[in-house]
């Protein structure tokens, strides 16, 4: 069994920055992602990376904003936030894909965390 385990959400004004670390066993040679969900919502694709960490995928929403990185020594990924907007605001959740490729539907992952809370003001 795979876990996953988010980190880094909180409360932050708007304009500001979040670093979202998400640490995981059986990591390398996998794709992983993040995806972000508010109350009555589907889960949305934020950012994606390949396994070997030389493909990047971002949701136009987020584009010169957020960067994915991984670091496959630490088994972690992360997800930088900067110029955070309201429209940010949600649980955030990391997810290991089937394979090594970028994913950017959920289907594509088979394991997820449990989620971290990011809340932006105006």
């Amino acid at each position: 069994q795979v876990h996953l385990v988010e980190s880094g959400g909180g409360l932050v004004q708007a304009g500001g920055s979040l670093k979202l670390s998400c640490a995981a066993r059986s990591f390398s040679n996998y794709g992983m992602g993040w995806f972000r969900q508010v109350p009555g919502k589907e889960r949305e694709f934020v950012a994606a990376i390949s396994g070997g960490g030389g493909i990047t995928n971002y949701a136009d929403s987020v584009k010169g904003r957020f960067t994915i990185s991984r670091d496959n020594a630490q088994n972690t990924v992360y997800l930088q936030m900067n110029n955070l907007k309201p429209a940010d605001t949600a649980v955030y959740y990391c997810a290991r894909a089937k394979n090594s490729m970028v994913a950017t539907i959920a289907p594509r992952y088979d394991y997820w965390g449990q989620g971290t809370q990011v809340t932006v003001s105006s």
